[in-house]
């Protein structure tokens, strides 16, 4: 019993202190998800295979949201005009990449596992859009 007692402070502990840095987190991913619209993306993409996967990972890593709305986001992408590149690696990015997440993630699981995490999601994202479609135009 003892022994979950001193988990249970260590644990609250960690949290108290990692506490700011959550709710500015939280905070900044909240008011770009506000002043960011779908549209705004659709201007940016150059139908370049490689250049919007590679753009639609980056804007997806800062960008990061929840696989709830991701469906809907995606949704409202493609009825943009979006090509499905862009809106995969965006969508994966956005799922799995977290710069603006990455303070906290560094405070929780260290600097080395942070970078190297989102490092190699940034680019599995490309490579997962890029075979996305590869796949789907050959149905």
């Amino acid at each position: 019993m003892q022994c979950f007692k001193n988990a249970a402070a260590q644990s609250a502990k960690i949290l108290f202190n990692a506490l700011p840095v959550l709710v500015g987190v939280i905070l900044l991913i909240g008011a770009v998800s506000v002043f960011v619209s779908p549209s705004g993306f659709a201007r940016i993409f150059s139908q370049n295979i490689f250049w919007d996967s590679l753009l639609g990972s980056a804007l997806g890593s800062v960008f990061a949201g929840n696989p709830i709305t991701s469906y809907i986001l995606g949704g409202e992408f493609l009825k943009q005009g979006i090509g499905l590149i862009p809106v995969t690696a965006f969508l994966v990015a956005w799922v799995t990449v977290g710069v603006l997440q990455l303070p906290a993630e560094i405070v929780f699981f260290g600097r080395r596992f942070a970078f190297l995490r989102n490092g190699l999601s940034f680019v599995f994202s490309i490579a997962v859009a890029l075979t996305t479609v590869l796949i789907y135009s050959h149905l």
